[in-house]
């Protein structure tokens, strides 16, 4: 489990096709530099483990999975920069939301924007992944609700209404420590929706397959 709250950022070098060197990018926060092996960490949002511990950085390994979802199978090209995030600590801060590191699917950015006070950015599916995206990521993107862009927890500002594109905007600490100042129009980037929105759905999935009514009655019936 993450927050959605980057820690640091690495390069990036792939050594094999399921398998990458990320090495840190000076200077390397203290939650960074104590991972052992078979920790978890989030590389751009991506959960993976640390497979070998190397200087200055660590190997990890994906799965088939992995790679048909997200950008580390389906990027035209490499990224110079990953974000980085190991996973929450026991009484660790949850500044951000509960992000799993498991991706939806993949969008790119399709519009950026310097105002005075922050940087607004649009996201919009990939045409070859449209269906993906429709089918696991548009019904979760609201407006004000929660969104890991690459990892970085941000909140959805404005999205159209079949959740085809939204915009989030980015504080300048934010912009200044994530990779997102490194990317340009059509880059790719991991999405992943808020999981609480994910079980909501199962749940009145579940219920209305069985034909069952969520009222104010069944909802204070099972302690909502």
């Amino acid at each position: 489990m993450f927050t959605g709250l980057i820690q640091g950022i690495g390069t990036f070098t792939p050594v094999a096709t399921d398998r990458w060197a990320i090495k840190w990018k000076e200077p390397v926060p203290d939650s960074l530099s104590v991972l052992e092996l078979g920790d978890s960490i989030a590389v751009d949002g991506v959960c993976l483990t640390v497979d070998t511990i190397v200087t200055g950085g660590f190997v990890a390994v994906a799965s088939p999975e992995t790679l048909n979802m997200t950008t580390l199978g389906n990027r035209p090209e490499a990224a110079t920069y990953v974000n980085l995030e190991p996973s929450l600590r026991v009484g660790g801060k949850l500044g951000g939301h509960f992000v799993t590191g498991h991706v939806d699917g993949v969008g790119c950015l399709q519009e950026i924007q310097e105002t005075s006070s922050a940087w607004e950015i649009w996201f919009a599916s990939v045409p070859s992944l449209k269906e993906s995206w429709q089918k696991q990521i548009a019904p979760y993107i609201v407006r004000k609700g929660s969104i890991a862009v690459n990892g970085i927890s941000l909140t959805v500002a404005e999205s159209d209404i079949a959740g085809n594109c939204f915009k989030v905007a980015v504080i300048p600490h934010t912009f200044a420590e994530t990779n997102l100042r490194y990317l340009k129009i059509g880059t790719w980037v991991n999405l992943e929706a808020d999981i609480l929105g994910k079980y909501v759905e199962n749940f009145l999935t579940h219920h209305q397959s069985q034909e069952e009514v969520i009222t104010l009655e069944f909802l204070a019936e099972h302690g909502y």
